[in-house]
């Protein structure tokens, strides 16, 4: 069972500020599509997970990609703002930023060069994860992630280049 089955249906605010194709969700990488926006949450138990592990993701370990997906750039766990560099993918590729953090208070990410910014909020007793698939022009070029954050809220993050996103019909598939 892919891993956006444990999606909780919580809203993450995505805006994308110049070009309004972007997709914010924690769905599975091969299942994303600019639908609801979704939220996991590691306080509820994991209905599906590739590693035999149950434990839960910990903000001190970024979030996985797919095996389908190669990796751009991954920050370790980090406390306030940062700039993450991420290499460039191939042409057509969507980028994905995949953001978990833990601790009160909102985390802003700014992504250049496609002038994409989301706003994630984080709680002090549990850590969440947030993929976001953006499929624009310039998406498969290297960039820099730019996340602001309150000091006392801890982050990690990983990006990555994908397959595109598969897009669902006006009526329904």
């Amino acid at each position: 069972m892919p891993r956006w089955h444990r999606a909780t249906g919580l809203g993450l605010l995505c805006v994308a500020t110049v070009f309004p194709a972007a997709g914010c969700t924690t769905a599975h990488p091969d299942a994303r599509q600019a639908a609801q926006p979704r939220h996991s949450s590691s306080a509820r138990p994991a209905t599906a997970t590739s590693a035999p592990s149950t434990a839960q993701p910990s903000v001190q370990t970024p979030p996985e990609l797919d095996v389908s997906e190669s990796l751009a750039a991954r920050q370790g766990m980090t406390s306030g703002g940062a700039s993450v560099a991420f290499s460039k993918g191939r042409k057509g590729q969507t980028l994905i930023i995949a953001v978990r953090c833990q601790g009160e208070g909102k985390i802003k990410v700014a992504v250049r060069p496609v002038q994409v910014s989301f706003s994630q909020p984080c709680v002090a007793d549990e850590s969440s994860t947030n993929y976001n698939a953006v499929e624009l022009t310039g998406a498969d070029r290297g960039g820099v992630a730019s996340v602001e954050a309150p000091s006392g809220v801890r982050w990690s993050m990983t990006i990555g280049h994908g397959a595109p996103v598969r897009a669902e019909s006006p009526e329904g598939g």
